[in-house]
């Protein structure tokens, strides 16, 4: 999350009368103005957030990040239709970034291509800040996610690679095994899994998007 400096202001003394509380600050009056809990697609101005979630998220377990920060950028401009994100008092504590592909199965060149003209949605990544883990976030949100693209025309299915420790928790979400990836990265492998989106845009509600 983004913070930003105060060394270099200098306090301000209110002058107040006896009695009168003192205004809320600009910060506690926008707090109390956002949503407290809000789904909508990614923007580019997300990305630095989507980036430091990520980034704690997948390096300390894997060494490796499924986007890097240009790349999050790369694909929040191609297709931001495809992101989800989950905002509290407007911070950033979970989402999904997909794409769209254009065959049967996940190839390395899946990794870095979006095929505008595919049927099926390649969740990309999913992270939830580490504060908001082990409360059921990220099952919640792949079932808005699965919502929400079902409800665009061009999406019939969706497809995610994982390491195996994951699978049971997306097969419980209502994916399929088809079978190891064909993707890997160094030495890592990973479990392909599918699911159809029909259905779900029939679910799906208002996230903002």
């Amino acid at each position: 999350m983004s913070t930003q400096s105060t060394d270099d202001l200098e306090p301000k003394v209110l002058d107040l009368q006896p009695g009168i509380p003192e205004a809320p600050s600009h910060q506690q009056r926008r707090r109390h103005t956002l949503p407290a809990s809000e789904f909508r697609c990614l923007t580019l101005e997300d990305a630095a957030s989507v980036f430091e979630i990520e980034r704690e998220a997948f390096i300390s377990v894997l060494g490796i990040c499924p986007l890097y920060l240009d790349e999050v950028k790369h694909f929040l401009t191609l297709c931001p239709e495809l992101s989800l994100g989950w905002f509290q008092e407007g911070c950033l504590v979970a989402f999904i970034i997909g794409s769209l592909w254009d065959q049967e199965r996940l190839t390395q060149e899946a990794l870095m291509l979006h095929r505008p003209g595919g049927h099926t949605v390649h969740l990309r990544v999913l992270a939830v800040h580490r504060a908001c883990r082990r409360q059921g976030k990220g099952s919640t949100l792949v079932r808005r996610y699965l919502r929400h693209v079902g409800g665009q025309r061009a999406a019939r299915r969706a497809v995610l690679m994982c390491e195996d420790g994951l699978v049971p928790f997306y097969q419980r979400l209502g994916f399929r095994l088809t079978g190891p990836c064909a993707i890997t990265l160094g030495s890592l492998t990973f479990m392909e899994l599918q699911c159809s989106t029909q259905g779900h845009g029939s679910l799906r509600r208002n996230s903002g998007c």
